[in-house]
């Protein structure tokens, strides 16, 4: 299937309905076992989409024949915000950007169906956790099933071959981590006798590039701080925040941090990576995805996840998005049109949160594409043809929690313990539950303002003059009304 098709190519077929759901009444009565045809705009994060080898397994698990419509996770902002506004909606929708305005504003406005009353008659969605039923709600309606992920996934992954080149330990604190940095770029740790290497490989973004995950190394708040009177103060006006971007841009200034990084894409970031022109990469559960770009090309890459950094203070901490929530799979009432349908697609979620699905999602077929070992280690057999069947699928599982596996792999093992030990020490993001009329319209547009002006005060464009210049520009065009707004939710819901 093209990625270069028009968005109206792209969401087509999107009213394709169960032949079965015009015998359904509208009270809510429906057969679960049913066929069901269904379509469902997701998100690609794959060159390519998926073949049908294991789509077609899926199917014949759920008694579905499945429509997707692939999203290049790179263009998802423009092509979900356009379909949003024309209506061309598929039977199921996957909203990862629920910070974005017009998603949330779409889902205020009633364009999707309110699920909360549903989600405990079924199996496996009836275990979704209150608090992540909270923080995926708006004003107290649950507009979609939420995608459940760990509270804090971010993290860095070294090059321990490099550390070991240069006699180094994995950095525990920011001195150590700037060091390594440093000498990544400075000390050829790759002994090729060239000057051809850096430190911190990042991308175009500040929430899932370093930015973030260094702001927590520093202490910053998620988002926002609120405090015992319940005034709310945004992240780039606190001390830790300066602090970062200072700490960011005597990285760039001196070479530590890769010079184009403003401009680079998440695939380009991992594409050099593999190459070998870095040695730091924020996000460890990429580790196995670097380890196997890597093969034929840095063949002798180690690498090594950390997921503690300590700040100052000594304290460990690191940003959760959304409270673990990555999205939203929503169902739009111009699709679906009745309670009864709304029901069967429901099941139809629930049945890929069974293991039999879970499996087939997350490693393909066994035998073909994995094998479990003698105590239950899951081992991918052949990268590239998980990756062409499997790997485009992983990433629209409606939870990556409620199934545990052991990787084979000890260093992807070792990635998803800290992971998991990071819910200890995540720092949450206190307007995740609340509503903001402000955010809603143009919240989207007011970050902008910031984003632009943290790269430009870390490429030295600007000064702190200059920084505090935008956020004033922030606070008038919409900012301090967004603050209060935060206030009094906040409030109302104490």
């Amino acid at each position: 299937m093209s990625l270069l098709v028009s968005s109206q190519l792209l969401l087509a077929a999107c009213s394709e309905k169960s032949n079965n759901s015009s015998n359904e009444s509208s009270s809510g009565t429906y057969d679960p076992n049913s066929h069901l045809e269904v379509s469902w705009t997701a998100m690609l994060h794959t060159p390519s989409p998926p073949t049908d080898v294991v789509l077609d397994k899926i199917e014949e698990a759920t008694n579905t024949t499945i429509k997707f419509n692939w999203v290049p996770d790179a263009s998802k902002e423009e092509r979900i915000t356009a379909a949003l506004a024309s209506g061309e909606l598929s039977d199921i929708v996957s909203l990862t950007m629920l910070r974005n305005s017009s998603v949330r504003q779409s889902l205020k406005s009633g364009m999707f169906w309110d699920v909360s009353k549903y989600l405990d008659e079924y199996e496996n969605l009836k275990q979704i956790p209150e608090e992540v039923r909270t923080a995926a709600s708006i004003d107290g309606s649950l507009y979609g099933v939420p995608f459940q992920k760990n509270l804090g996934r971010s993290g860095l992954i070294l090059r321990k071959d490099w550390l070991d080149n240069l006699g180094l330990e994995p950095p525990t604190n920011l001195e150590e981590l700037y060091e390594v940095a440093r000498a990544f770029t400075e000390d050829d740790p790759d002994g090729n006798g060239k000057d051809d290497t850096t430190g911190f490989i990042d991308r175009s973004e500040l929430r899932y590039g370093s930015f973030k995950t260094l702001s927590s190394y520093h202490g910053a708040p998620n988002g926002w701080a609120v405090d015992e009177n319940g005034k709310f103060t945004p992240e780039f006006e606190t001390e830790a925040y300066l602090e970062t971007m200072k700490y960011s841009r005597k990285l760039y200034e001196n070479g530590y941090l890769a010079k184009d990084f403003a401009v680079t894409a998440k695939s380009d970031q991992q594409e050099k990576f593999a190459q070998g022109k870095a040695g730091i990469y924020t996000g460890m559960v990429d580790i196995k995805n670097l380890k196997v770009m890597a093969e034929g090309v840095q063949d002798q890459m180690e690498l090594i996840p950390i997921n503690k950094i300590a700040g100052p203070d000594g304290e460990h901490r690191i940003w959760s998005e959304n409270s673990g929530v990555g999205g939203l799979l929503a169902f739009p009432k111009s699709e679906v049109k009745d309670e009864a349908e709304l029901k069967r697609i429901l099941q139809f979620i629930d049945n890929l949160i069974d293991k039999e699905v879970y499996m087939l999602m997350t490693g393909g077929i066994e035998g073909t594409h994995y094998e479990l070992g003698e105590n239950g280690e899951f081992n991918i057999l052949d990268d590239a043809q998980w990756q062409k069947d499997v790997q485009p699928l992983s990433s629209s599982r409606p939870s990556e929690v409620t199934h545990e596996l052991v990787d084979a792999d000890p260093k992807k093992q070792l990635a998803n313990e800290l992971i998991r030990e990071n819910d200890k020490f995540a720092v949450l993001d206190p307007t995740v539950p609340l509503d903001s009329q402000t955010a809603n319209e143009r919240g989207t547009e007011l970050e902008k303002i910031i984003i632009d002006a943290t790269f430009k005060f870390i490429m030295g464009e600007i000064d702190e003059a200059g920084f505090q210049k935008e956020v004033d520009k922030w606070k008038k065009s919409g900012g301090d009304d967004m603050a209060k707004e935060y206030e009094e939710a906040y409030k109302a819901a104490k």
